[in-house]
């Protein structure tokens, strides 16, 4: 009887500690709630929804890798839970790794594209992945410490809330970002992060402690390292005045090098091939078709001499397009892209590639239903 008794007051007590962790986590209170569904984990190993609970505090607190683990241990006995994959790809977002995110993004939206949050995951992720061209090198760095940040972010050492005893030295330790550099990137935000530091200053104000027992000292500073992850974040997502000029940058470079270094242009045809079929095959036919168009619309620009089979390569292109058409539903485009591949084949004599062409133009007049032009073709 006693065992029974102590069976139904845990079961009890997991959704109690689900219900506690939520509420602090609106409230702002990441590190409570995460000791809230770290308990309901104990009571109930592996439950996927205390998985992605605890996932979702360990991103508010800017601790990647942890949330990263968990979210993952929550797709494990269910590849399509859809706030696992929602999470995962929040967290890859965050990480910088835009493309896995988009990925995932879509996964989500197949299995539940009535959520829109969903959509707006492969819309942001999409232009996080177009503001993404070119490397954060151009930024002015007016000293030391920038570089100092810098490669702090290359090396991908996350920022996580510092310990009680090292708060002070933590704080005297980390470098401190450009101010015109970090204005820009925190935006209003930045207004907010000075106030904190002003306030940090005041010694019988830091010493003080709230009704929880938490010092306002480490309120301070937990609202501060939330804000560098935000300006790390915002340093990978919407890198500021070096996109432009990097895109122009990148342009001169391969009009320059391009001839002298036929293994580059080799390894970025290699590379965007992998790309485009990578996304295709993993549910993201807009990424797959968007890399395929830029992809087309760079080595048109180029000359027959850097590329001996360009023509080969562009009816391949057109093909790729047409195919992520397929997948979009976009029969009208479809059929203009892989038409587009059949007219380069037939010009230059390519039976294989005439074959593909004519293969898809065919699939796509069966998936309109003009079955007869389907057969003639």
């Amino acid at each position: 009887m006693g065992d029974t008794e102590e069976g139904e007051r845990q079961r009890g007590t997991f959704p109690s500690l689900m219900a506690e962790g939520t509420l602090l986590n609106r409230r702002g209170e990441h590190a409570k709630a995460l000791t809230c569904f770290s308990q309901a984990l104990q009571l109930k190993e592996g439950d996927k929804h205390g998985l992605v609970a605890r996932s979702k505090c360990y991103l508010k607190l800017g601790d990647t890798e942890n949330s990263l683990k968990d979210v993952e241990a929550s797709l494990q006995n269910d590849k399509e839970f859809s706030k696992g994959l929602y999470q995962k790809a929040e967290t890859l977002f965050t990480m910088g790794d835009f493309e896995f995110a988009l990925v995932y993004y879509h996964r989500g939206f197949k299995l539940r594209p009535e959520l829109q949050k969903f959509r707006l995951g492969i819309q942001k992720a999409q232009e996080a992945i177009d503001n993404s061209v070119g490397s954060p090198s151009s930024v002015k760095l007016d000293n030391k410490r920038d570089l100092c940040f810098l490669s702090r972010q290359a090396e991908k050492l996350q920022i996580k809330p510092p310990k009680k005893d090292t708060q002070r030295q933590s704080k005297q330790q980390e470098p401190v970002r450009n101010e015109k550099t970090e204005r820009q990137l925190l935006g209003e935000l930045y207004v907010d992060k000075a106030y904190l530091e002003k306030l940090l200053k005041d010694e019988d104000l830091i010493k003080s402690s709230t009704k929880q027992g938490i010092t306002v000292e480490n309120l301070i500073l937990g609202g501060i390292t939330y804000l560098d992850t935000r300006t790390e974040f915002w340093q990978q997502h919407k890198p500021i005045y070096a996109r432009v000029r990097d895109r122009k940058l990148m342009q001169q470079r391969w009009i320059r090098d391009r001839k002298r270094k036929p293994s580059e242009v080799a390894r970025y045809i290699l590379k965007s091939m992998e790309e485009i079929d990578m996304l295709l095959t993993s549910d993201c036919p807009d990424g797959s078709c968007k890399k395929a168009e830029h992809v087309l619309k760079t080595i048109q620009g180029w000359s027959d001499d850097e590329i001996p089979n360009k023509n080969e390569l562009l009816g391949n292109l057109y093909s790729c397009i047409g195919n992520a058409h397929i997948e979009m539903g976009q029969m009208g485009e479809a059929l203009q892209s892989h038409k587009m591949d059949l007219e380069i084949a037939k010009e230059n004599e390519l039976p294989d590639a005439i074959s593909r062409a004519l293969d898809n133009i065919g699939r796509v007049y069966a998936r309109i239903g003009k079955f007869q032009q389907a057969i003639d073709t």
